[in-house]
């Protein structure tokens, strides 16, 4: 088959409708349809005893009614958005007979449709069945093919029947297989198929009464001609071929093979049936008996079904069907083959994600293209299978194509991954390409403009390289970048093009430091810059400066940030070109600038860079050579110093300078507090630095200056500072200078105690003792850790921190006892220790014996206290009170009774506050004890607040310091131990 050239695929889900119940069952397999024709969401069914049934969505029969009393319905046409019905109706004994329903408007006596018109249909009183049959949309014209070669018209109002013409507008010798009409507004034609000929005849507009015109002298087969309602073409098939045909002549075709005995459109597709194969042939004979004899015979019977999308050239359905089609129609979105044996199968469509899957599985990405522009696809999902494909052209190696794929589908893909497959040098050009389209479409980043920049470099294409920056138009990469790589790829003056071009200030200093290494000339430029551009390229070139020009840069560093600095100006003559005076490196950095000038304007070159004095014209190269400083146009600085702190780290390894860019800027008035405190400290720093570098004299002078620099009150210096400093650098003066300001007396000890000077750590602990309790228990560890120690400090001195220690309670007896005893080291002797033991124990004693007293006086209140609980709810209650607490009246009817014993008028209890209930409601609280109770309840509340506040709990253990099993215990005692405060903690 010719078709079979074409790609086959699976665009369709095939599945057999389930009928909706026994009737329309029964229906379908008695093989009584005659005729199928389907609209406004309805199939309606033709039957030989001419009825017509109307079947729905449920696929159950919804309605049906006697259209023919004679004859069987072999058409029927249902007019798309109306109820109307036109059924024709045949019996070779007499004219057919058409009729049109109006199904929305039943008779009142059967509840039949409406029947609006009927009328016969004339053959020029000839008796041949109907070949074919067509109408307009809106009835005002049918036409009906006859087996013996005529073709009747019908005109005229078949809905409102206001009569009708018919008239025979073409006979042949060849019976007619086929007629359709094609309709625009100004003119209506009618395509004629016989079995030899292809004709066009004009039935209303310009050409209307002449004869048929003869488009092809070939024919269909019945069935084998229908319209594409949505093109208007007459697609009619041969067996050679499938033809389009417009009312200008022959369109497309495509190739078929063999028979078809059935045509019809769904979508954008042609679906195509073909008959069973003849089986003639004794070979037909021998297979049939090798599968199975005549169990086998419907194999050798089937009908093939294709269906192909013309315009994609595939086939997009083929299958074979066990029994010959009946018929093919269109509904619900879907298409469905009725088969002779009452079977009906359902075509639905697969989303187009799921065909474009079948295509990817075999890599046909064209097609895939092909089918989503086809399908109104939008860009960016387009975009993903031009990525796809791609890919696949990538691993085929066809790297020139892939790049064009990949290039389409730039909006939507991440470059990365294009760019990885194209790092190969071998595919540097492909890789340029998509680098430059990037660029173009506004995607690029900064590394894009690098990597693009290194490929010309790598190929040291200018050509390229100046086409790609002086592009026209908006800024299509990153300038900085751009920039950046040229300088990196000797590319100079692109480099300087770029800068200009763009406003970048600071090109000719990185060219004179970075390329031209002329340090001196850069400096000066600087120089010669306002306050707000120098500044940074100062601060970016600091350190080269310095290491370069250290002491034309300190100055420069001294002048700006002290408020004095003043851009230096240049007189120079009106000459077109000043001579540049020979001077070896600062002459060849000069003409280096004056090349770049003749391609270019720098930005120092212009009138807002250097002023012109008054009656001057355009200023020409510049020279220090030549240049005269007038000092009268300098003016006034109109800018902000920053703080000096942001200069410190351009001095690194330059510590002379910095210290005299430090003590310069100590001299300005106008520092604020914080910046005095930064210079100070960092000097103070400074000098400590030079004095570990040097020896003998020069590091006293140093540490002399150092010292001078923190004496006093009022030097904005922080103690940590200094003593951090002072302890790195070994300056003891210092150290014990600022402890003892800032109160760090346990320092000092500690300073003692480490270098094992014991009568230093003595003298320490009785200055300071007093103020810093903390360190009795520094100064017993200190004794206690080595022999020598203890024996030079003496019994006397250890019983002293002892007796402190016992009556300040800084530690507890066994801490002293771990702490004398080491471990395994112990130097301190029993009778050293045996007075304090003795005291302790004694008043641990007394504690013991008052605690176990008070425990006593607990209990016994406790125990009162449940009796007389246990009383009052267990025992009655005698009121003897006689008077009224709140009037100081006798107590009289009706009163209220508390059971503390008071007892109250009710009415002064109403006057008091309100709050008070009867008697014997409970609800109320003696006025007398209220303030008792009240107490207890706040002193409840607090506990049970006390309870969630783990941080007083921290608090209290830390103050006690060593008595924490009695904080423990009082908060236990206070109820704020309980179990719910336990969970929290």
């Amino acid at each position: 088959m010719a078709l079979l050239l074409w790609k086959a695929f699976d665009f369709f889900e095939v599945s057999q409708v389930k009928l909706g119940d026994d009737e329309t069952r029964s229906f379908f397999e008695n093989n009584e349809i005659s005729s199928v024709c389907s609209g406004s969401d309805s199939l309606f069914l033709g039957s030989d005893n001419g009825y017509v049934r109307i079947i729905g969505p449920s696929w159950k029969i919804v309605r049906s009614f006697h259209a023919h009393e004679t004859g069987r319905i072999t058409h029927m046409r249902q007019v798309e958005g109306t109820s109307l019905l036109v059924t024709v109706s045949e019996d070779l004994s007499n004219e057919p007979v058409l009729k049109v329903w109006a199904l929305d408007k039943p008779v009142k006596k059967t509840g039949l449709p409406t029947c609006l018109s009927t009328l016969n249909i004339h053959n020029g009183r000839k008796q041949f069945p109907i070949s074919s049959f067509t109408a307009l949309g809106d009835l005002s014209q049918l036409a009906v093919g006859f087996a013996n070669g005529a073709v009747t018209v019908i005109r005229g109002d078949l809905i409102h029947d206001r009569g009708t013409k018919q008239r025979i507008v073409y006979e042949s010798e060849e019976p007619i297989t086929g007629v359709e009409f094609v309709a625009d507004p100004k003119l209506t034609t009618l395509f004629v198929a016989t079995t030899s000929k292809l004709l066009r005849l004009v039935i209303s507009g310009k050409g209307q009464g002449q004869p048929a015109r003869t488009i092809e002298d070939a024919g269909c087969a019945a069935g084998c001609m229908t319209v594409n309602n949505k093109t208007g073409d007459i697609i009619v098939v041969r067996e050679d071929a499938v033809y389009y045909y417009t009312i200008e002549g022959r369109g497309l075709c495509f190739a078929n093979d063999g028979a078809t005995s059935l045509v019809s459109t769904f979508q954008d597709y042609v679906a195509l049936i073909a008959p069973p194969p003849d089986s003639g042939s004794g070979g037909s004979d021998s297979l049939r008996r090798r599968f199975g004899g005549a169990n086998a015979e419907s194999l050798f019977h089937a009908a093939r079904f294709t269906m192909v999308d013309p315009t994609l050239q595939l086939v997009a359905h083929s299958e074979t069907l066990i029994s010959q089609v009946k018929a093919i129609f269109q509904i619900w979105g879907d298409l469905f083959i009725l088969t002779q044996d009452g079977k009906v199968n359902r075509y639905h469509e697969k989303t187009l994600q799921q065909r474009l899957e079948l295509l990817y599985q075999r890599n046909l990405f064209p097609l895939a293209l092909n089918l989503a522009q086809k399908s109104g696809m939008d860009l960016q999902q387009q975009n993903v299978i031009y990525r796809k494909y791609g890919d696949h052209l990538y691993q085929k190696g066809d790297y020139d194509s892939a790049m064009s794929q990949y290039i389409r589908s730039i909006d939507n893909t991440e470059p990365s991954q294009v760019i990885r497959k194209f790092l190969d040098t071998q595919r540097i050009h492909n890789l340029i390409e998509y680098l430059e389209e990037l660029h173009e479409h506004h995607k690029a980043t900064s590394d894009h403009t690098t990597l693009l920049l290194n490929c010309y470099a790598k190929l040291k294409d200018v050509e390229k390289l100046e086409k790609f920056i002086k592009s026209e138009g908006d800024l299509k990469f990153d300038l900085d970048t751009a920039i950046t790589m040229c300088r990196q790829g000797g590319y100079f003056e692109q480099a300087a093009y770029l800068a200009t071009k763009h406003g970048e200030n600071d090109l000719v200093v990185d060219i004179l430091i970075e390329d031209s290494k002329n340090y001196a000339e850069a400096l000066d430029f600087i120089w010669h810059l306002d306050a707000g551009t120098a500044y940074p390229s100062l601060m970016k070139y600091a350190r080269v400066l310095l290491e370069n020009c250290p002491s034309d840069t300190t100055r420069l560093f001294i002048d700006y940030y002290t408020g004095k600095y003043k851009p230096r100006v240049h007189v120079v003559p009106s000459e077109e070109t000043q001579t540049i005076s020979s001077g070896g490196i600062a002459a060849g950095a000069a003409i280096a600038v004056q090349n770049l000038t003749s391609l270019l304007p720098l930005p120092y070159m212009n009138t807002s860079a250097v002023p012109t004095p008054t009656g001057q014209g355009t200023q020409a190269t510049v020279s220090d050579a030549g240049a005269v400083i007038d000092p009268e146009l300098n003016t006034d600085p109109k800018y902000t110093p920053p703080p000096p702190r942001t200069a410190f780290s351009s001095f690194i390894d330059h510590s002379d300078e910095f210290i005299v860019f430090l003590e310069a800027c100590l001299q300005d008035d106008s520092l604020k507090e914080s910046d005095k405190v930064d210079i100070y400290t960092t000097l103070f720093e400074m000098y400590l630095h030079k004095a570990s570098e040097r020896k003998g004299m020069q590091r006293e002078e140093w540490e002399l200056k150092a010292k001078k620099l923190i004496e006093g009150r009022e030097v904005p210096i922080e103690n940590s500072n200094v003593l951090l400093l002072s302890h790195l650098s070994d300056f003891r003066d210092g150290t014990t200078l600022v402890k003892e300001q800032s109160g760090l007396l346990f320092d000092i000890f500690r300073s003692y105690t480490a270098a094992k000077d014991t009568r230093g750590a003595i003298r320490a602990l009785r200055k300071y003792g007093p103020a810093e309790l903390q360190l009795y228990p520094a100064a017993l560890a200190y004794f206690a850790s080595d022999a020598r120690v203890l024996e030079e400090a003496g019994a006397d001195e250890l019983a002293g921190v002892l007796q402190v220690i016992d009556r300040d309670r800084l530690m507890a007896p066994l801490q002293v006892i771990q702490t004398l005893g080491g471990k395994g080291s112990a130097v301190a002797t029993m009778g050293m220790v045996k007075p304090y033991l003795h005291e302790t124990i004694a008043r641990e004693r007394r504690e013991i014996a008052s605690n176990r007293r008070q425990m006593t006086s607990f209990r016994k209140e406790t125990a009162a206290k449940r009796a007389e609980i246990a009383e009052l709810g267990s025992k009655p209650a005698v009121f003897q009170a006689q008077r009224c607490p709140g009037c100081g009246g006798l107590l009289e009817l009706p009163a209220v009774h508390f059971l503390c014993k008071h007892s109250f008028h009710q009415r002064c209890l109403k006057q008091g506050d309100g709050s008070g209930g009867s008697g014997s409601g409970g609800e109320g609280e003696c006025p007398v004890c209220a303030a008792n109770n009240a107490a207890v309840r706040a002193m409840k509340r607090g506990q049970d607040e006390r309870a969630d506040r783990h941080e007083l709990f921290r608090d209290a253990l830390e103050k006690e310091g060593g008595e924490r099993f009695a904080v423990v215990a009082r908060w236990f005692g206070q109820g704020v131990m309980g179990a719910g405060a336990g969970a929290g903690e």
